[in-house]
């Protein structure tokens, strides 16, 4: 478990030093409606989140990370108007393409892949993408798809429109899920790896959507061994590990909010959810800040081969985020907040599935 004490650039690869603290840009998409399911956040105010992207970077951030699916190339167009005011090799950029298929069968069918390539550095108004995501390991039946695809990423890295390959990690254990369905689904995971070849990995990682481990070894395990890095994505589990939310008035979530169906924030889930951080409110403070700091700094923790992506939607959250970082956790602190969100999670398994599967 990492101990250092200062938030030094982490190396994902050779050429890539960040932030330890990456800014993800889902929720700046606002509403999003794709295949018919809601896939996106609530209404963004875009001036407002362009100040949040500003103030990032005035504060070190340097690793920004999108999707075309994030508002249907909203994300992409907002954060071109930052890439707009700085020099284009002091900050990393990384989008992802396999959510929307447009016209064609699929989402990785013929030439999609590279045509979603293109309007996303379009949209983001660059000329190449440091990382550049598979967002789903979905390639069609029999994986129809798969072989072309890692085709079309090879071919782009070769010739420098993309400075690494990225790939998503596999999928949070389901506590209600069969074992011999999870093995398949992490073996068929190494398999694709072995076949890519990524540079860097991204996997949701926070109390309510634990690790995976990989044909029996943890994700951090793995990525260290294969010398891949690791993007620890959803730390604060979408807000909910700061406390914000009340049990008693749970949130309302409009049209093209994927939270609007999601259990776990509406009662009993948000019961469970508050009732189990109270051991945290004791030991280390009641507001939303100290809670953010546990959750983040529990995530930032983890291994020297990951960086941790936080999501916001305005310049407070930003702020926010950045500001209570504050000193490391000890060793002591680590175990005991390994402990409390180890509990949480048993909560929730106990009573039903909360896991969301959600496109980071």
């Amino acid at each position: 478990m990492m101990t250092a004490s200062d938030l030094t650039p982490r190396r994902l690869t050779p050429e890539m030093g960040v932030f330890p603290l990456a800014l993800g840009c889902w929720a700046i998409g606002g509403p999003t409606v794709n295949a018919g399911s809601p896939f996106g956040w609530g209404p963004i105010d875009e001036d407002r989140a362009l100040e949040g992207l500003r103030h990032a970077v005035r504060h070190g951030v340097n690793f920004f990370d999108t999707a075309d699916v994030f508002g249907h190339g909203r994300s992409e167009r907002l954060l071109g108007r930052l890439l707009d005011e700085v020099e284009r090799e002091s900050l990393f950029v990384a989008s992802k393409a396999g959510w929307t298929r447009g016209s064609a069968p699929h989402p990785y069918a013929g030439p999609r892949l590279r045509h979603q390539f293109e309007q996303s550095i379009e949209n983001l108004g660059v000329e190449y993408l440091d990382v550049y995501f598979l967002h789903t390991l979905d390639f069609g039946n029999n994986d129809t798809y798969l072989h072309t695809v890692i085709s079309q990423m090879q071919a782009l890295r070769e010739v420098g429109y993309i400075k690494a390959i990225g790939m998503r990690g596999p999928h949070c254990p389901s506590p209600s899920g069969r074992q011999d369905t999870a093995d398949v689904r992490n073996s068929r995971f190494a398999m694709i790896f072995n076949l890519l070849r990524p540079d860097i990995l991204w996997a949701p990682f926070n109390p309510l959507c634990p690790l995976p481990e990989v044909n029996g070894e943890n994700l951090l395990s793995f990525t260290a061994r294969h010398g891949v890095a690791l993007l620890l994505t959803e730390p604060l589990a979408q807000g909910l590990l700061t406390g914000k939310y009340n049990p008693e008035d749970p949130p309302a979530f409009g049209p093209g909010d994927h939270r609007r169906h999601k259990r776990w924030f509406s009662n009993p889930g948000l019961r469970i959810i508050t009732d189990g951080l109270q051991p945290l409110r004791e030991r280390f403070g009641a507001n939303t800040q100290d809670l953010t700091r546990v959750a983040l700094r529990y995530s930032l923790q983890q291994a020297h081969h990951t960086a941790a992506v936080v999501g916001f939607s305005s310049p407070d959250q930003v702020q926010q985020n950045l500001g209570c970082i504050g000193s490391p956790l000890t060793d002591e602190d680590m175990a005991f907040v390994d402990i409390v969100y180890r509990q949480l999670r048993a909560k929730l398994q106990a009573t039903e599935d909360h896991r969301v599967e959600v496109p980071a």
